[in-house]
């Protein structure tokens, strides 16, 4: 039996959904989207087209899907909605604006498609979940999306930080590998940086402002297990902020 770990699946979904757009896509532009190889995306077409999913080869012009096919529409369990819905009350203590306004959008379009019966549940349960707050300091980001962006798509990203609890401002360029979220409700990006030459975390409501660039990076070899086990032992959120 093949395993599909939660990447591949994410990929075979997000090609479905490329395929169903209706215009035609080739091997090498799937590739390139997805940061994998030609064999792999062949792969991936052979195995949509064992699970049944007519996919119709243009030879030496891409794929598409064979026309009438359309996904079948997407419904959660009960149970599957009430935990979306427990993590909505836990994404909007994290105290990034952009984070909670995507998720919210996205709870929205999932709460439209649920049954009559399930969505007065769901209404139900949203009123009697609260979290407390750990802490009161607060101090909002607004970058977290963005930061996800550059992410995924190995995008450089310029910076200007204030280190600590001091007024000092640095301009950086950091190439993001990671996020990390502490116990003090505050996200961290775990970033390359190119002033320090080395990997840094950086608190997102310490970031006075950030730019999006076209330049590019080579992803990091390094995992980010292997990156949290390097520091586990020496790891103090004060000592790692940069």
């Amino acid at each position: 039996m093949e395993f599909y770990d939660a990447t591949r699946i994410a990929r075979l979904t997000a090609i479905l959904t490329r395929l169903q757009s209706g215009k035609l896509v080739t091997a090498n532009q799937l590739a390139d989207t997805f940061a994998v190889s030609v064999r792999t995306i062949y792969r991936d077409m052979k195995t949509l087209e064992l699970a049944g999913v007519p996919i119709y080869t243009r030879e030496g012009k891409g794929y598409s899907l064979m026309e009438g096919y359309k996904l079948p529409p997407v419904t959660f369990t009960e149970h599957e909605a009430n935990a979306l819905i427990t993590a909505e009350h836990l994404i909007k203590k994290t105290r990034d604006t952009s984070l909670i306004a995507e998720y919210g959008t996205a709870v929205d379009k999932i709460k439209a498609v649920l049954r009559a019966g399930t969505k007065e549940k769901v209404a139900l349960l949203s009123q009697r979940i609260a979290v407390s707050p750990a802490f009161t300091d607060d101090r909002p980001s607004n970058s977290l999306a963005q930061i996800q962006s550059a992410l995924t798509g190995f995008k450089v990203l310029k910076i200007t930080y204030r280190a600590d609890n001091s007024e000092d401002l640095t301009e950086r360029e950091i190439e993001p590998f990671a996020l990390y979220y502490s116990l003090e409700e505050s996200w961290l990006v775990i970033a390359f940086c190119r002033l320090r030459n080395g990997f840094r975390m950086f608190r997102l409501d310490r970031i006075m402002s950030l730019k999006a660039t076209e330049v590019t990076f080579t992803p990091h070899e390094m995992t980010l297990a292997s990156y949290l086990e390097q520091k586990q032992k020496i790891y103090t959120p004060d000592k790692q902020l940069s």
